[in-house]
């Protein structure tokens, strides 16, 4: 022991010091030690052969400030201030095993005889229990407001990045860590989202949940676990901290569900009971301010979802709220209605509203047909009203009401005339003359086959409407399908006249040859039936490019302005009425249109050009047949009363006509 009283030379002063129950620790201008007495021997627990000229590792990093700021103080302080010419603090010291330890130090000048600065001398005094724990009490007083301030921080903040480095950053304060971390359980795989302390290209890294501190700590029931020794920390991906000796770890809970993780890593400064305590309450209220931030985001997702439903819905959707104020009002709202949202918004809802969990049904001032729902949202009382356009589903409800009538009106008339002739037939048999026998049979005849020919619309009708039309696309040779189209037509009426004029360099026609036949029949029909007064009915085929265009031209009732696409729609016929008056069902130019579609093809109606193109054709001859289309055509049954500043036939006015363009492709 000797040695540790080199510097002093005063056998009297030695003996104290040796003897001297506080520890007295004596360091020269540049620190080192001078002066170790036993007493300090016992409080720090290194010996004074290891500490004679060294600097004393007993201050810790937060407080060397501290520690140099008393020096400094001595050194300035004026002479003759203060009455003992020396410094008391109460604070911290490191033992030789690294705990701290709570001494109040009385810190003066060290100067020889002559006043020469030597240096600094420091006697440590034990502080009492009374004193240590009131000096517990106000750190950890200190800590919990810190702590609360904390949390009401994080509590306060919504963004999930910015909670998470918030509590990291907490934790390093709280904890004196030198590094820490926020990990988040994703499955069986471990990332870290937030960091501070670590290489930025750590951000985003994963590892193993199974192997991991987590891991154990998950499968030891705790919430908190303290680690040490290198081939443990090595296992970590994220322990690249310099001198790493300690790991303290606690789990997040969001929902009674391990979320995540909270590490504080610790390479300089130690840890103790207090960090991990500190540790396991910030982790805990993470817990509920991630959870608050999570929820927060889960509230604005769904609400980007909804709004991104209601703006992209074709249902137009307005929101109300208590006072039955429009609140929301989407893009297909405005459309419907045609209200923009600035004038909808704010105001009572611009229509009739019907009960809740009813459906009402009405027409706008614009002609839109409207079904409307409304339903209460329970939570916030406000209602949702949709009202979808339904105008083309009331405009196929009126039709096929009409259909129903119409088909109902032109099976009748035939089965009618086809009873009464068999009837008479039978009943009268062998009072009739032979001509007479075979004119009612002729007629019966006749009328079977306009129930099959509205049989056969029925059945291309209903294929046409499930997309089950079957065409071959193959090359044929078009003209002669016209020719052959227009010769049967040329002696079914005396009023009527078929001129044809097909290009002589017309190519073949690429299509199905039978479905073409059958569109160029109804397109004729068509003419004859829409020209009662007869007239020329011109045919005419020519080239456009790759295409080849057939024209079908009459000169009868037209068709009235507005109608010229709407007539190749199911059970429509032009003007509702006027034409009802020539028959059929309103199914023959909606087959012509998908049979022409179906072989890559288009027609469109238009009308009649005024000037009309003429080949040589042969007169239409008369006979028996003629006489018989005649009586079908005009028979009284179906006969209308002629509309009011309309032709003669009704429609359109007399003479206007009709021009079919019907676009095919060319096979060259």
């Amino acid at each position: 022991m000797t040695d540790v009283y080199q510097h002093v030379h005063d056998p009297i002063a030695r003996a104290v010091i040796e003897s001297a129950a506080d520890a007295i620790v004596a360091v020269d201008q540049q620190h080192r030690v001078t002066v170790w007495n036993p007493a300090a021997e016992r409080m720090f627990g290194w010996s004074a052969a290891e500490m004679i000229g060294r600097v004393p590792p007993i201050v810790p990093d937060e407080l060397k400030a501290e520690h140099n700021a008393v020096q400094e103080r001595l050194l300035t302080r004026p002479a003759g201030e203060g009455e003992s010419g020396q410094i008391s603090i109460a604070t911290r010291r490191f033992h030789q095993d690294g705990r701290l330890i709570d001494v109040r130090i009385d810190t003066s000048l060290l100067k020889d005889p002559k006043g020469t600065l030597l240096g600094w001398v420091g006697v440590y005094h034990p502080v009492e229990e009374d004193e240590i724990v009131q000096h517990h009490m106000t750190e950890r007083a200190r800590l919990v407001r810190r702590l609360n301030d904390i949390v009401a921080d994080l509590n306060a903040e919504l963004d999930l990045g910015v909670v998470l480095d918030r509590i990291t950053a907490a934790l390093i304060e709280l904890t004196g860590a030198d590094a820490g971390g926020f990990v988040r359980i994703e499955g069986d795989r471990l990332r870290l989202v937030s960091m501070s302390g670590l290489p930025e290209h750590m951000r985003g890294r994963t590892a193993e949940l199974r192997p991991s501190l987590v891991g154990e700590l998950l499968r030891s029931g705790k919430t908190v676990k303290l680690a040490t020794g290198e081939r443990r920390l090595g296992d970590l991906i994220w322990s690249e901290l310099p001198g790493l000796h300690t790991i303290a770890l606690g789990l997040s809970y969001l929902q009674n569900r391990p979320y995540g993780a909270l590490y504080a890593l610790f390479s300089g400064s130690k840890a103790g009971h207090t960090e991990l305590e500190l540790l396991e309450l910030l982790a805990g209220h993470a817990g509920v301010a991630v959870g608050n931030a999570v929820a927060y985001a889960e509230v604005v997702r769904q609400r980007a979802h909804e709004r991104a439903v209601i703006d992209s819905s074709a249902d137009g959707i307005a929101v109300l709220d208590h006072d039955l104020v429009v609140r929301q009002w989407n893009p297909a709202a405005h459309t419907l209605t045609g209200i923009p949202p600035e004038d909808a918004i704010g105001r009572p809802l611009p229509f009739a509203m019907p009960g809740l969990g009813e459906k009402l049904t009405f027409r706008l001032e614009s002609g839109t047909w409207l079904n409307v729902l409304a339903a209460e949202i329970e939570e916030t009382g406000e209602l949702v009203v949709d009202f979808r356009d339904v105008s083309e589903t009331k405009a196929l409800e009126e039709a096929k009401d009409l259909f129903l009538a119409t088909t109902s009106h032109e099976l009748r008339t035939p089965i009618t005339v086809v009873q009464g002739f068999a009837s008479t037939l039978v009943n009268r048999w062998d009072e009739m003359a032979d001509g007479d026998r075979r004119t009612a049979v002729a007629t019966i005849a006749e009328r079977a086959q306009s129930l099959g020919r509205l049989v056969e619309h029925l059945l291309l009708g209903s294929r046409a409407g499930a997309d089950e039309l079957a065409v071959t696309i193959e090359s044929f040779d078009l003209a002669r399908v016209l020719e052959g189209v227009v010769a049967g037509f040329r002696s079914l009426s005396p009023l009527h006249r078929v001129e044809l004029e097909i290009d002589p360099d017309l190519p073949p026609c690429r299509g199905d040859a039978m479905a073409t036949d059958i569109v160029l029949g109804q397109l004729l029909e068509n003419a004859f039936k829409y020209s009662p007064d007869g007239g020329t009915v011109s045919v005419r085929a020519v080239c456009e490019g790759s295409d080849i265009v057939v024209t079908v031209q009459d000169e009868g009732i037209g068709i009235p302005a507005g109608d010229h696409e709407r007539i190749f729609e199911r059970f429509v016929q032009g003007d509702a009425g006027d034409r009802r008056r020539f028959g059929g069902i309103g199914l023959g130019l909606y087959i012509v249109k998908r049979l022409t579609e179906a072989q890559g093809g288009r027609i469109s109606a238009h009308p009649a050009e005024r000037e009309t193109y003429h080949t040589d054709s042969r007169e239409a001859s008369v006979g028996a047949e003629v006489a018989q289309m005649e009586r079908t055509i005009n028979r009284r049954d179906t006969l209308l009363r002629t509309a009011e500043g309309h032709g003669p036939a009704g429609g359109a006015r007399a003479g206007d006509g009709t021009r079919m363009r019907l676009v095919l492709r060319g096979a060259d």
